[in-house]
């Protein structure tokens, strides 16, 4: 390995491309040069200044062109550059990559008692939440859309000083002053350079959140208790965070109109890291691009949790698959909205629909219409739906329009043809967060076929006389809805950059979250609602264990997860159709906060073992595959099975010091696999640690898909320790299913 390899391993440089340009021809790139080089950060500035003035041949120019530099945790700027440009700056020694800047998506109260973290613990039994002191003092970074300040979630009343370690800064700035910031959002930043002027002037220039998704983030992580909290007279109740007595410190990057420019992104990592926050909280994605600057961040110890994606049910479009950081899947929780539809020949049907104003709601029947898939005007001109309630429901339109897409076109369609309620019918659920386009409107419900079917029925028996009733929605909770489900969403593994590495880690509540947005609470859905739940879940386990490192908290959380749901049956991942979730759709299974403060073992990682997974993607190193493979994660994929295989992993004893362990295997079909040893003793004045040897041996020769197993690790009482397996058989190099 040459000098500059083995520099690699510890620099990285990106240039990204943003829509604002100081000529036709140049574009913003970011340049990463990983690791800082001086102990005064405006000497790594002044450094890279140096380094454009030497290419434009004029400071002044070279000063203009730079749109953020990266001086804290890593080396590098964003900047305004040709291609020619860009040549010349990507020949510099110290310079490993230069790539374009991409843009990325944000991805978006029962959840938190669903998950066991009941704010009112008993004293005698204490669980995640109590030991954790509820989140006091964690400090917990949001890089998102900004924060609404005056929410009631985010009042300061009975906080205690800023933590002495805190080095952040309140950045003011349109209709956001000093006093927005207070011992509960004891920072914020925002990062409108390289924005353009069209998509400034519709936001705050601030931190301040015009989109409502930061603050709806934030609130789920660290929101105090606010009583009486409901949406429109649903879901009532307590709205609070995971970590209520955390501390919050804001990053804005994203933008109405503008998306997350990863420049911004990479910027405020960087601040983060000076900054001294414990948890950095990230819910964007971009399916095929990753944050390497996170790496850095890990190094220094602080956890990063990302969200998954919303490109589900689709697979290989899971996003944030570096192996350094938690990636989140989104999950159902124990609650549901049902609406009772009443035909005119007494049939009375359910649905569900986030409606029960009686303004908009009346206790007659309205004459009934079916109007096929309500895709166009002129369909619905032609069924006369004005005045009445449509139903819109046409199975065959599904396969070229998934409902997701065609819901709210059908909403704004049927609004504007002036009908008086809508029964949409789909085929999966995680449908809801679109009906606040009908509030104060009209009833929108979503139905399933077989229900729409029935409906249509009735319309086509009684045509010209069919009537029907919506009623005001109720709220559900508990065992009577079938939970956790992983959503239909939830964007699914394996990743497409790094198959070897399990993608996501863990699922959490994603649909239906009710948490701040302005002044008020609303629903909504995604794994950007994922995400934040294991970001305080993160923050609790830190509050616990502040010796643990990024990677142990990370197994935490992934090796005590459930894989089956409230009444002991295997997790159901909602797709086309609907089938049994396996590691692809939740990692390990669904977040156990309770369990993850106790897990037993760990399965650690030195963070700087992670530079050589970086010097791999980058191809610097060779014999990658064996690296990957043995990288110890809570998790093993092969997905290029030949003959057999053998790799090892390390578990760490963070419980009783002493204690036995034995292992269970379940293999994948088709794979025998064998474990040495089988048995892992820990005794008082001994290693922590055991090391032991995995082999995965095909029966079977052929060209085929993923299968799934487990190796749990039990000690017989209250510990059981597993990771999630997944193999695939292969024939041939770089051919995957043939079938």
């Amino acid at each position: 390995m040459d000098s500059r390899t083995a520099f690699c391993g510890a620099l990285l440089l990106l240039v990204i491309l943003l829509p604002v340009s100081a000529n036709a021809s140049s574009k913003l790139y970011i340049v990463y040069m990983g690791e800082k080089k001086h102990d005064d950060p405006s000497m790594v500035t002044a450094s890279h200044r140096d380094m454009l003035t030497s290419v434009f041949g004029s400071k002044d120019e070279a000063l203009r062109s730079i749109v953020y530099s990266y001086k804290h945790g890593f080396s590098g700027f964003a900047a305004m550059l040709t291609e020619s440009q860009v040549e010349t700056i990507a020949k510099f020694p110290e310079v490993v990559t230069v790539k374009p800047n991409t843009y990325h998506e944000t991805h978006t109260t029962r959840s938190w008692d669903f998950l066991g973290l009941d704010h009112n613990q008993p004293r005698q039994q204490p669980g995640l939440l109590r030991k954790a002191k509820y989140g006091e003092d964690v400090i917990v970074g949001v890089i998102d859309t900004g924060i609404w300040p005056e929410s009631r979630s985010f009042d300061d009343n009975g906080y205690g000083p800023v933590p002495a370690r805190w080095k952040g800064k309140c950045q003011t700035g349109q209709d956001f002053n000093a006093t927005s910031c207070n011992k509960k959002i004891i920072g914020a930043r925002w990062y409108g350079r390289g924005i353009s002027d069209e998509v400034l002037n519709r936001n705050y220039k601030s931190p301040r959140d015009i989109e409502g998704h930061g603050t709806h983030v934030a609130s789920t992580i660290a929101g105090r208790e606010v009583q009486g909290v409901s949406y429109g007279g649903l879901g009532m109740g307590v709205a609070r965070g995971g970590a209520p007595r955390a501390r919050l410190s804001i990053y804005k990057v994203c933008w109405l109109g503008g998306s997350c420019p990863e420049a911004a992104v990479l910027a405020a990592i960087d601040d983060a890291m000076h900054d001294g926050v414990d948890v950095l909280s990230l819910s964007i994605a971009g399916a095929g691009h990753e944050f390497p600057g996170t790496l850095h961040a890990v190094q220094r110890g602080i956890s990063i949790v990302f969200a998954g994606g919303n490109d589900g049910p689709v697979p290989q479009t899971v996003a944030n698959a570096q192996p350094w950081v938690t990636t989140v899947a989104a999950s159902t929780i124990d609650r549901s909205f049902p609406t009772l539809i009443s035909l005119g020949n007494k049939e009375k049907l359910v649905g569900q629909s986030l409606h029960n104003n009686a303004s908009v709601i009346s206790g007659n029947f309205k004459d009934l219409v079916y109007a096929g898939s309500c895709d166009t005007e002129s369909s619905l001109a032609l069924s006369n739906v004005t005045g009445k309630i449509v139903l819109c429901y046409q199975p065959v339109a599904a396969r070229s329009m998934p409902p997701r897409q065609a819901l709210p076109i059908t909403i704004n369609l049927t609004t504007m043809a002036g009908a008086k309620g809508l029964i949409f019918a789909q085929y999966t659920t995680n449908l809801l967060d679109f009906l606040p386009l009908c509030r104060g409107v009209m009833p929108c419900v979503v139905v399933d076929f077989e229900i729409a079917q029935r409906i249509a029925s009735y319309w086509s028996w009684d045509k010209g006389n069919a009537v029907v009733k919506v009623s005001p929605a109720m709220t559900v909770v508990g065992k009577g809805v079938l939970s956790p489900r992983v959503a239909s969403f939830s964007s699914r593994g394996p990743s497409m950059l790094f198959p070897s590495i399990l993608k996501p880690d863990i699922a959490a509540p994603g649909v239906s979250i009710l948490a701040a947005d302005r002044d008020s609470y609303v629903f909504k859905s995604g794994t950007s609602m994922a995400c934040p739940h294991v970001s305080a879940v993160t923050a609790l386990l830190k509050s616990v264990h502040p010796g643990w490192s990024p990677a142990m908290i990370k197994s935490a959380i992934v090796t005590t997860a459930s894989v089956t749901d409230r009444f002991g049956m295997p997790i159901q991942a909602e797709a086309v159709p609907r089938k049994l979730a396996d590691p692809f759709d939740f990692g390990g299974g669904h977040i156990d906060p309770d369990r993850a403060v106790d897990p037993g073992l760990v399965y650690d990682v030195d963070a700087r073992e992670y530079n050589k997974f970086l010097n791999c993607t980058l191809g610097y190193l060779d014999g990658c595959e064996s690296y990957y493979l043995n990288l110890n994660l809570p998790s093993i994929v092969m997905p290029d099975l030949k003959d057999h295989v053998m790799l090892r992993r390390t578990v760490t004893n963070v419980g009783p010091a002493e204690a036995t362990y034995h292992l269970v295997v379940e293999a994948p079909a088709g794979i025998d696999v064998s474990v040495e040893p089988s048995v892992i003793t820990f005794t008082k004045g001994s290693s922590r640690s055991a090391t032991f040897m995995v082999t995965f041996t095909t029966r079977q020769r052929v060209q085929g898909g993923y299968t799934f197993g487990t190796l749990t690790w039990s000690d017989g009482s209250i510990h059981s320790v597993r990771i999630p397996v997944a193999v695939r058989t292969v024939i041939q190099d770089f051919v995957a299913d043939t079938t």
